[in-house]
């Protein structure tokens, strides 16, 4: 799962007994190295179905991480592009590795920022008609969803959307619902035993949940279907596009 240029299991464990903060300050030089990074077949569908419903003028990648989010929305954007991560070192390897601030090197496009705060006090007003966040909802627990939306909500601008990939739970027969809920399993033992915690579960931020939050927080959700991966035996999208949209 780990390329040679990725982390070691003892530097990956110093990263888990920290605090999330801390754990990207310390993994995000190897990040790109690791299968925690949104894979490019998932980004290249994101942009495809964004691409679908724009252009749209500025954007925000919530949790940006390295950036690679960052990459879609300058494809998609015309006028600005945001990334907003807790973590430092994140965005300064982001930084290093999509562009700094202004243009992208070489290109027109999209001014870049890399912003350093939390999701869950974003520091914008009603500033972006598009914001996406890519593999980052594991790191907020279901209680604070609500919160989280609101969030959203308040940084987009009348009929603005929030948008982000959702795939379908593994079947039980599958190893990936296995593995999925041993690491979950694994990380709330963690938590119980030390301090302080990292917040991150792969399994509940499920579809019905997220659709009841985001309507309560007051969008008009919808789900799109993303081709690229197919569909399950009994039918269903084995990945879906969420898009929140700001009524108004």
């Amino acid at each position: 799962m780990f390329t040679p240029q990725g982390p070691s299991l003892r530097e990956l464990a110093v990263q888990a007994l920290s605090s999330v903060e801390h754990g990207y300050d310390l993994l995000a030089p190897k990040f790109d190295q690791t299968p925690f990074r949104t894979p490019d077949s998932v980004l290249e569908a994101v942009e495809a179905a964004l691409s679908s419903m724009g252009p749209f003028e500025d954007g925000l990648d919530l949790c940006c991480g390295t950036g690679a989010g960052m990459e879609v929305l300058r494809e998609v954007c015309r006028k600005s592009v945001t990334g907003v991560d807790i973590s430092a070192g994140m965005l300064a390897v982001g930084r290093e590795r999509v562009g700094p601030g202004g243009a992208s090197a070489g290109s027109e496009g999209p001014l870049l920022s890399w912003v350093r705060g939390d999701a869950l006090a974003l520091p914008f007003t009603s500033a972006f008609d598009l914001v996406v966040s890519l593999g980052a909802f594991g790191h907020f627990l279901p209680e604070q969803l609500p919160r989280l939306f609101s969030e959203v909500h308040s940084v987009l601008r009348p009929g603005g959307r929030f948008a982000f990939p959702l795939p379908a739970p593994a079947p039980v027969r599958s190893p990936w619902y296995w593995a999925a809920l041993g690491f979950d399993a694994a990380m709330r033992v963690r938590n119980a035993l030390w301090r302080p915690p990292f917040v991150m579960y792969y399994r509940p931020f499920r579809l019905g949940v997220v659709q009841r939050e985001l309507e309560r927080a007051g969008f008009e959700v919808e789900l799109f279907a993303l081709p690229e991966f197919g569909r399950r035996t009994d039918g269903s999208p084995r990945c879906r596009m969420v898009v929140a949209t700001r009524e108004g």
